[in-house]
């Protein structure tokens, strides 16, 4: 959160007005912030401390968090303006209650403007030539004493530059057109205006005919301000970053002038209206065009970067939380043609066990020995599942290793893992040091098998942005898309649990109230002095306080402990609940563990004390009967059709099985068993009206699709669900 001071008075409005933002009762938004302040994690507080949150869950946990930190960051900035404001000489009371009031940091931008200072403008260099009284004769619009030409003449001074009185007016007229383009009121009208009529358009750049056709559909193109969807928004600006595309906001420009003309100009009669009436068309063509058509972009990408960044984030929640296969030993292939397939094996715990390279396809095609080699691996270790690469060559070397299982029949499952970001991690520096003497590849392909085993254990070793699960991910805030992705990992590792005796640095970091200097501090001590073997020998992990122990040891899991419930979720803090459960029931705190009989007989009112509430009781007794259950689902392997290894294999009107690998705005990309993802647009996803494909489908979904057309030239394949 923002570190920034505030009185307890001020942090109390603003908890009000989060608490009334978000639609929460105040005093659970007070509880939680109150939490947060003191340096506890949302995972924490969102399991362990559900008495005080009232079972606030980590979305609405985050979403304080968020509206704290830009509450905050407003409350900085108020401060800045003051003391700028106030340095200057011109802060008065009504000033200072306008931006005590304002809430809005765009508004408060807007309040400042005339105070920050600015690079030399025209109006500037007028007013250095004297001209700051004439311009506020017209802006009073008040009639004059004397003529035209007389008021002129006042001002004409050839030592600084005002040669004659046309150069005064239009000096004159330049500060005029700057003071009410400075205006917060006049800014605000037109903002709304901009946003409630405004038009986005996209058109193409002077010479860049033959660089649009990958922009073709955004030529020429307007979409409403108010209801343009983000995908088709961040697209445009993104023709205009590659620089084919020039991105603007058009308005009716005769009806906003009508209106500026009847705002800023009150007085028909006086002597320089025809001169006002021209300065505001240069004051809007000039001046408030330009910054509102700025300010309306910039806020139409913050929020298609919210929409895109929440699609990322569910995708990779999904991905995070796919099935996994589980501790078996297993095969990863990382398929190719010319190099030949990278074969490694590892056990049931990941653990490295042996490598080779295989060539099955052209232009080798040395199937015999890859037969052999593969066949050998199998029986020696036991392999029970073997895990094919998504990339070049994925679909032959599955239509191979299918063969040979069926040829031998062997009790083998064969699974296409997706290899996106597998390379990044191959060639990292975390790989480097566990693999230092294996080629990248053969990393690769390990990857590959302990994706398959524990996809979440594994994809934390990977930059999330590398994943591949969304679209403009090189477009949006980077800094919030990485705030989101963290987040995301964060939610998952926490909600899976981790064990504390295998898991690597990358994973441990992840854990709530750890991060990655204590969680080496935890692998190095773990290397030394051997398991763990109870959640109490974290404290000699050093540099592993209690707050941090607090933190983190409800998500870590000791199996084959001294104390049962440490493979469990219970909180060591609440053990004494257990210890008295037991007492109830006249057993032992051991024998609770897991068993569902014993749990059924507890009454959680029983137990409730100063401390516990019912929903920590609840969570309890839950836990105690299924204990370090992961509630990620069913291992389900996907069924590809056998004659399909390539675009050109397809048909329109084949059903085939694939497995949903992206959602975005605009629909669902599928793995259909070829080299190129297949789409599923939105309005193909059901028989029914769907707004949001992340209603119907998720990343890791298995579907059943029915091929509508295929482009091979162009590699785009459409499938439908509507069958």
């Amino acid at each position: 959160m923002a570190d920034t001071k505030i009185e307890k008075a001020s942090l109390e409005t603003i908890s009000n007005r989060i608490a009334s933002e978000l639609g929460l009762p105040p005093r659970q938004v007070a509880a939680a912030i109150d939490l947060l302040s003191d340096g506890n994690t949302i995972p924490f507080v969102a399991r362990y401390r559900k008495e005080a949150t009232g079972g606030l869950d980590e979305v609405a946990l985050r979403a304080i968090e968020d509206a704290l930190d830009k509450a905050l960051a407003l409350a900085s900035r108020k401060s800045t303006v003051l003391k700028t404001i106030t340095d200057l000489g011109f802060l008065t009371d009504a000033l200072r209650k306008q931006i005590d009031e304002c809430n809005d940091a765009r508004q408060l931008e807007a309040i400042y403007l005339p105070f920050k200072p600015k690079r030399r403008t025209r109006g500037a260099i007028a007013r250095e030539r004297g001209l700051q009284p004439l311009a506020d004769l017209l802006i009073a619009q008040k009639s004059l004493s004397k003529s035209k030409q007389q008021i002129l003449k006042d001002y004409v001074d050839t030592k600084r530059d005002v040669p004659d009185t046309q150069a005064a007016l239009q000096g004159a007229m330049d500060i005029v057109a700057e003071q009410w383009s400075d205006e917060a009121d006049t800014r605000e009208w037109l903002f709304k205006e901009a946003s409630k009529n405004g038009k986005v358009a996209s058109k193409l750049k002077r010479g860049k005919k033959d660089a649009a056709e990958k922009y073709e559909q955004y030529v020429d193109r307007q979409e409403s301000v108010s209801r343009i969807p983000s995908h088709r928004l961040l697209a445009m600006l993104r023709g205009e970053s590659d620089g084919v595309l020039k991105v603007t906001i058009e308005l009716d420009d005769s009806n906003v002038l009508f209106h500026l003309k009847s705002r800023l100009i009150s007085n028909r009669d006086f002597e320089f209206h025809r001169e006002l009436v021209t300065t505001v068309d240069d004051c809007y063509q000039r001046l408030l065009l330009p910054a509102t058509a700025t300010t309306v972009l910039q806020e139409l990408k913050e929020k298609a970067d919210v929409d895109a960044i929440a699609v990322f984030g569910k995708n990779l929640h999904e991905l995070l939380m796919a099935a996994p296969a589980g501790p078996r030993t297993t095969i990863g292939i990382d398929p190719g043609f010319r190099t030949g397939c990278k074969v490694a094996v590892v056990d049931s715990t990941g653990k490295f066990l042996a490598h080779t390279t295989i060539y099955p396809m052209p232009p080798k095609s040395d199937v015999s020995s890859a037969s052999s080699a593969l066949l050998k691996l199998i029986g020696k270790h036991d392999v029970e599942l073997i895990a094919i690469g998504n990339g070049t060559a994925s679909r032959e070397t599955d239509a191979f290793v299918g063969q040979l299982v069926k040829d031998n029949q062997l009790a083998v499952t064969r699974v296409m893992v997706s290899e996106s970001g597998a390379s990044i991690y191959s060639a990292s520096e975390l790989a480097g040091k566990e693999f230092p003497d294996l080629d990248i590849t053969v990393r690769g392909a390990i990857s590959i098998a302990r994706r398959l085993q524990d996809p979440l254990a594994e994809l934390v070793k990977t930059d999330p942005k590398s994943i591949g699960v969304g679209q403009y991910q090189h477009d949006v805030n980077q800094s919030k898309l990485r705030r989101c992705l963290d987040r995301t990992v964060e939610s998952c590792v926490n909600q899976v649990g981790v064990d504390l005796n295998m898991a690597s640095v990358p994973l441990l970091a992840r854990v709530a109230g750890i991060g990655p200097k204590l969680a080496q501090n935890i692998v190095d001590y773990r290397d030394s002095f051997g398991r763990f073997n109870s959640r109490k020998e974290l404290a000699k992990v050093p540099k592993l306080g209690k707050k941090a122990f607090q933190q983190s040891a409800g998500f870590l899991r000791i199996r084959n402990g001294k104390v049962p419930l440490d493979n469990s979720a219970v909180h060591p803090e609440s053990y004494s609940i257990v210890k008295r459960m037991a007492e109830k029931l006249g057993t032992e705190s051991e024998s609770m563990v897991g068993n569902a009989t014993l749990s059924q007989k507890l009454k959680p009112e029983d137990f409730v004390d100063d401390q516990f509430g019912i929903p920590t009781i609840i969570d309890i007794i839950d836990e105690l009967a299924k204990p370090g259950r992961d509630p990620r689902s069913q291992f389900r392997a996907v069924k590809f059709d056998d004659s399909v290894n390539k675009i050109e294999d397809l048909k329109e009107g084949m059903v085939l099985e694939g497995v949903i690998t992206n959602v975005t705005h605009f629909g669902a990309f599928t793995d259909v068993g070829v080299h190129q993802d297949a789409l599923i647009h939105v309005s193909q996803l059901a028989n029914t009206f769907v707004k949001d494909p992340n209603d119907i489908v998720s990343v890791g979904d298995v579907v059943k699709v029915k091929v509508l057309e295929i482009d091979v030239p162009r590699k785009r394949i459409s499938v439908t669900r509507k069958f």
